[in-house]
């Protein structure tokens, strides 16, 4: 694994790759390189014990030029400014691939939410979301959830700005309870498109999922939503992982039983007599679909060198490195993007702020529907790019068309 790596200047590089394929003059290209503005923070929050601590917050803004800064908010201990920073680039290009009215931001504390109280972990969101105040609104940057982060979040923000701003304000954020303004069909909708990305590629190869072999990398939410999903799909999913490790079953795994394991136990581990093995073990097993659904930088180019995989897509945001995706191009792996796999998240999010600006709430049918035609059709135009331009990979082609959508909004706006 390659957590060396930076993550901003991977994303700088994915960007200079597609630049290399579009008509951008290299002023206007650095606009796009890097975030309009980013906010750093400490937090000072008292614990339930009387003492004070403080966390490291971030809020990066990358780019506004075809709506809201759009992304969302994590709770894990690596956070940094740098990976904000790539995140909130990830997310502009990936709302321009599929085409939806919104820019990219992202945001961040640097802690272990395990180690705090559900009251501390309160204190904390608030505090944040007072930081955040003077930066977001329905109109300017919509938060959502992301790693470790959920509805709970949410609707603490929520509450929060709409107390501070003395307004009704559910289009604040996204990834809300229902309850609270959320949309029908958001919990699944990382998952869904990763699925959808798959049956789309395999289709597209001449193939289908029917009694295709998947791994996945990262039990969370999306990887678990996906696993079940392919399965409905006709998939086998012989290998999932956590981060306790993995395991494998040649015959396929029952995903939702793998899934409720964990949520018993803590960890895959240990289910049903599987085989185990590690992580990168399970990233290089012979495979026909592989789901990196964990953290970035998952596979470098040493460890691509070993994927036996034909076809990987990413619903996790960058778990492959620029160098990793060179070695996979070079060896006819298809790779497809982050931007446009696990595009569902922030699609659905969109969907829940049209809610919630009309008032008006759909059907999950209606959700799911509306986000199939979402996906299908950005599948759709990076094929038409990779195939017109002849381009090296999937993902140079969705970042082609995504800088091209960005360019397009900015010259237009006479800027």
């Amino acid at each position: 694994m390659a957590s060396d790596v930076n993550p901003f200047e991977s994303l700088q590089e994915q960007i200079d790759d597609a630049a290399a394929y579009s008509d951008v003059d290299d002023d206007v290209l650095e606009r796009f390189k890097r975030p309009e503005r980013v906010l750093e923070t400490t937090l000072s929050v008292e614990l339930d014990d009387g003492s004070l601590g403080t966390f490291e917050a971030y809020r990066s803004q990358f780019n506004g030029d075809r709506g809201p800064y759009k992304g969302g908010i994590r709770y894990h201990p690596n956070v940094t400014r740098d990976e904000v920073k790539a995140l909130s680039g990830w997310m502009a290009y990936k709302t321009a691939v599929v085409n939806i009215p919104y820019g990219g931001g992202k945001g961040g504390i640097a802690l272990d939410p395990a180690e705090y109280s559900t009251t501390e972990l309160e204190r904390i969101t608030r505090a944040y979301a007072t930081e955040l105040r003077p930066l977001v609104g329905p109109d300017e940057d919509v938060p959502a959830p992301d790693v470790n982060t959920g509805q709970r979040e949410m609707n603490w923000i929520k509450g929060t700005y709409e107390t501070l701003e003395n307004t009704t304000a559910p289009g604040v954020v996204t990834g809300k309870a229902i309850e609270s303004g959320g949309s029908q069909g958001r919990l699944e909708a990382t998952g869904r498109s990763v699925t959808l990305a798959a049956r789309e590629a395999f289709s597209y190869l001449g193939t289908g999922l029917e009694d295709a072999t998947v791994a996945v990398q990262g039990y969370g939410n999306a990887g678990s939503i996906a696993a079940h999903l392919l399965e409905g799909e006709g998939a086998r999913v012989v290998a999932v992982s956590d981060s306790s490790g993995a395991i494998y079953d040649e015959d396929g795994l029952d995903a939702g039983a793998a899934k409720d394991h964990k949520a018993e136990t803590g960890s895959v581990a240990g289910y049903d007599d599987c085989e185990e093995y590690s992580n990168d073990e399970l990233l290089t097993m012979d495979v026909d679909l592989l789901v990196p659904a964990a953290l970035e930088n998952a596979i470098d180019a040493d460890l691509a060198e070993d994927v036996e995989a034909d076809v990987i897509v990413e619903a996790a945001n960058g778990p492959l490195t620029p160098d990793a995706d060179d070695v996979l191009t070079d060896r006819d792996v298809y790779v497809l993007p982050d931007v446009l796999a696990n595009a569902g998240g922030v699609t659905v999010s969109y969907f829940e702020w049209v809610q919630n600006r009309q008032r008006f709430y759909w059907s999950e049918e209606r959700v799911n529907d509306e986000l199939e035609t979402v996906i299908v059709d950005a599948f759709d135009d990076l094929t038409d790019a990779f195939e017109e331009r002849d381009l090296p990979n999937f993902r140079t082609a969705a970042y082609a068309v995504g800088l091209r959508r960005i360019v397009d909004a900015y010259e237009q706006s006479g800027n």
